[in-house]
């Protein structure tokens, strides 16, 4: 049965690993074989709610689903409490958003004292232009970076740098000269466009423009988090480049954390000669924190740093992954040595943790047949069945959305 219900009938509609693993994971629960069949006591839930009623007549089988409860508690899929708050949070964001959209759009007309909304958003908009980072330059690197091997071709890294210092420098650009032209079309020197008019509605919700949003990085986050976040990415790779390489990497800086795996990989292949195709990662979680307490690098592989996990945590003491802590949404991970192995297996008793750039969990489809949020499975010890975690949708992200 599970395997007909979850790989034919469903098998070509959920084309998504992930996706295929929670499908069954829940058939595991619901098809348990003879525990649901002999086990008149089975529950499907811990807190005992659900279960299959005895048989019996009608009157009793309508008074088991008169008791059922009018809303389902997150337990009956498996998840966590914290669920119900993480879902009227998306509620408040959506209605939020719903009333920000309805809002008038009547400009001038500040009272005496008061701001326009032309003035808070052409202060805004000159504040920015006052803190925009130069740009990433590869003129100043440090001694060693960016040397050429004997081959002709960069180090794995340096080429990672590069590239990611070209994206970052394209959008510093497209940030500058959309600032510029929308402080023009504000004092009525240039035509205000329906661009620049909708990144002026942006300033005033506190939402990251569309013009800057098709050269960025995914990012949920409102607009003044987003400065912020966007000011520390830029920094992280000035000074890798002016610096030298750091012990330990913020993955939530990279525009395209992918790309600096597989130049992980590519520079263990390179320095042991051995095909790349047959290297993969094990996973160490440190005792460290943050990057200021690495001092330097592994031998093999790299460190990690920023990561959260969100709909569980971990515990440093039992060094377990454990139930999130009540109204905990995400939690921050120690320093996590991504080291290569050669023909890695992984440990059936860890879960295998979604990467993921956003919680969104959502991305387009690549040619891979895996979503371009996802980036690859973190193992992480654990005492339960890894499905236990697959049910609360356990999952690692680079970024919280506040």
């Amino acid at each position: 049965l599970i395997y007909i219900t979850g790989h034919v009938n469903y098998g070509g509609r959920v084309t998504d690993d992930q996706d295929r693993r929670c499908l069954m994971s829940i058939l595991d629960t619901y098809y348990a074989g003879e525990k649901v069949v002999n086990d008149d006591g089975y529950k499907f839930s811990e807190s005992g709610t659900y279960y299959t009623p005895p048989n019996g007549s009608y009157s009793a089988l309508m008074s088991y689903f008169d008791n059922l409860p009018m809303v389902d508690n997150p337990e009956v899929f498996g998840m966590h409490d914290n669920a119900n708050i993480s879902f009227q949070l998306q509620e408040t964001q959506a209605i939020y958003e719903t009333v920000l959209g309805l809002q008038p759009r009547v400009g001038g007309g500040g009272g005496e004292g008061e701001k326009t909304p032309e003035d808070i958003v052409d202060d805004l908009a000159g504040m920015f232009v006052e803190e925009m980072p130069e740009k990433l330059d590869i003129e100043k690197a440090a001694p060693g970076m960016f040397e050429v091997m004997p081959n002709g071709a960069y180090r794995s890294l340096d080429t990672v740098l590069m590239q990611e210092m070209d994206r970052f420098n394209k959008l510093i650009r497209t940030m500058g000269s959309t600032l510029v032209e929308l402080k023009k079309a504000i004092k009525g020197l240039v035509v205000m466009s329906a661009d620049l008019e909708s990144m002026f509605l942006a300033f005033q919700n506190n939402q990251v423009p569309g013009l800057w949003l098709k050269v960025a990085y995914p990012c949920l986050k409102p607009l003044a988090s987003w400065i912020k976040d966007f000011h520390r990415r830029i920094d992280f790779f000035r000074s890798w480049c002016e610096k030298g390489q750091p012990a330990a990497f913020w993955l939530p800086g990279f525009y395209y954390p992918q790309g600096f795996m597989t130049g992980a990989l590519q520079t263990h292949a390179r320095r042991y000669q051995v095909p790349i195709d047959t290297l993969n990662f094990s996973f160490i979680i440190k005792t460290v924190e943050g990057a200021e307490d690495v001092d330097h690098g592994p031998e093999d592989g790299v460190y990690i740093s920023g990561l959260f996990l969100e709909a569980a945590r971990w515990d440093r003491r039992q060094k377990k992954l454990k139930p999130s802590n009540p109204g905990e949404m995400m939690s921050l991970m120690p320093i996590i040595h991504f080291n290569c192995i050669q023909n890695a297996v992984m440990n059936p008793a860890d879960y295998q943790a979604p990467l993921y750039k956003t919680n969104l969990r959502a991305g387009v489809l690549n040619t891979t047949g895996q979503s371009t949020n996802y980036i690859l499975d973190v193992g992480i010890p654990t005492d339960e069945n890894p499905r236990t975690w697959v049910l609360m949708g356990t999952a690692l992200c680079t970024m919280t959305n506040d």
